[in-house]
């Protein structure tokens, strides 16, 4: 009928690029688990906190390989960022645009393939859409292939990671952390899963050059 269907992408960038980021440092240096136990101490806390603090070790993520599956705008700006903050990054995305190449770091490295990508990461995250590829894309077989201890982010689609394999791969120690912006009642009230409520562009900057973006999409 004529109708102009359009969507704002990438104006939420930077805020999920941030969350992602908080992610890796949460995954790391169990942070969550360590304010979750100080809050429930009692007596001499500072005392009780200095003797019971090594139960809390986590390792820095400078220096550790990180794999991107999804090279778009979020994708891009995280890879850029975790170069910065020292960690190998790999990067992979058959699909990637020009625009998006123009703007990713000379660091990142391409990674050939999936298999390639997800082997040699330490940490993943999954920054690309949700089709008939890349669904259900964390899966037993695919976890399988992953080092020890790897830990996998996902701030991208819930439906890229299989929610019942990820719970099984967590327990056994096979994946020692799963963070995602996308709630799964499979997936709540476990330990080394932390799940938050689709918080990804949920900051006033976000909302402001989506609307932004919108309006000048319609001017156009």
């Amino acid at each position: 009928k004529g109708i102009v269907v359009f969507n704002t992408p990438g104006a939420n960038a930077n805020a999920v690029k941030e969350l992602t980021l908080c992610a890796l440092f949460l995954s790391s240096r169990k942070l969550l688990e360590g304010y979750e136990w100080i809050n429930e101490q009692t007596g001499d806390v500072a005392k009780i906190a200095e003797k019971g603090k090594n139960q809390f070790v986590g390792p820095e993520i400078d220096g550790k390989k990180l794999g991107v599956f999804g090279l778009g705008a979020i994708g891009v700006n995280v890879a850029n960022a975790a170069t910065k903050l020292g960690m190998e990054v790999y990067g992979y995305d058959p699909y990637m645009s020009v625009s998006a190449a123009w703007g990713m770091s000379k660091w990142v490295n391409n990674a050939q393939t999936i298999d390639n990508l997800f082997s040699q990461s330490d940490y993943i995250t999954l920054h690309a859409p949700s089709n008939k590829e890349t669904k259900g894309i964390i899966n037993k077989e695919t976890i399988a292939s992953m080092k020890d201890g790897v830990v996998i982010l996902n701030f991208a689609r819930g439906d890229l990671v299989v929610s019942e394999d990820i719970v099984e791969a967590v327990a056994s120690g096979k994946v020692s952390k799963y963070v995602t912006d996308f709630a799964d009642e499979v997936l709540l009230n476990k330990r080394n899963i932390v799940v938050f409520p689709h918080l990804g562009a949920s900051n006033p900057e976000s909302e402001d050059n989506c609307a932004k973006m919108a309006v000048k999409q319609v001017k156009d």
